[in-house]
């Protein structure tokens, strides 16, 4: 069974502090340990104020690389973009930022292989993945849809694909790339951020259902072998 520490704070500036210094700890040991640092943030609202904080710290900027844990398949520049957010935020640092999605491309599957090489070049595994999870208990860009399972069981050896959330966020209704239950389960450490009362139920139905849950992340979860992180904030 997945260890699971819970942190809980009073709203989102409190959560930011703590885990803006826990993911800079690992920074700071993956370049102590390794020369270079690659981390997988996840994209949405919550996790902003986090990096808003962790670009403050004081790190060898150019020994990080980030990518985003999932990415919409729009062009770069698109507000529906996850990897241009964290590029105004981190480049300027002098973080290595990763498009996994150069280009958009009506072919989603070859996007995902496309992706899939891409982070095969890098260092693996990651030395941090930071997910999100949505109101529906979506996580990454594992949606219900043609490529759930795929996205669950396709082989260890594959780190992103792209898929076709069934049906489609109506907030961002498009094709998708993301990192594979796989990719995220082998990472060296694996911390969740999420608020409000509505999304902290939905993750506790999602563990307690373990293997067998409705929720994506409750699959993701039930086959992670290292210790999780969530943390959650009250607003």
């Amino acid at each position: 069974m997945t260890e699971i520490e819970w942190w809980d704070y009073e709203d989102a500036a409190e959560m930011a502090d703590a885990l803006a210094g826990d993911i800079q700890f690992i920074i700071e040991a993956a370049i102590d340990a390794r020369g270079a640092a690659v981390i997988a943030l996840a994209g949405g609202k919550t996790p902003l104020p986090i990096y808003e904080k962790l670009v403050k710290a004081k790190l060898d900027w150019k020994r990080v690389t980030i990518l985003p844990t999932d990415e919409r398949i729009v062009p770069l520049g698109d507000p529906l973009s996850n990897v241009t957010a964290l590029g105004k935020t981190f480049i300027p640092k002098g973080a290595r930022v990763i498009p996994i999605v150069p280009a958009a491309t009506e072919d989603y599957k070859a996007a995902g292989r496309s992706a899939d090489a891409l982070c095969q070049d890098l260092h693996w595994p990651l030395d941090l993945c930071l997910l999100g999870v949505g109101g529906d208990g979506h996580t990454a860009s594992i949606f219900p849809g043609p490529d759930f399972d795929e996205a669950l069981n396709g082989p260890k050896e594959r780190r992103a694909l792209g898929v076709m959330p069934e049906p489609l966020p109506p907030e961002a209704p498009v094709a998708r790339v993301t990192l594979s239950r796989a990719g995220i389960a082998s990472a060296r450490a694996l911390m969740i951020a999420i608020s409000g009362k509505a999304k902290k139920k939905v993750l506790e139905d999602a563990i307690k259902q373990g293997a067998s849950s409705s929720y994506p992340i409750g699959r993701v979860l039930a086959e992670v072998e290292l210790p999780v992180d969530i943390h959650w904030s009250e607003q």
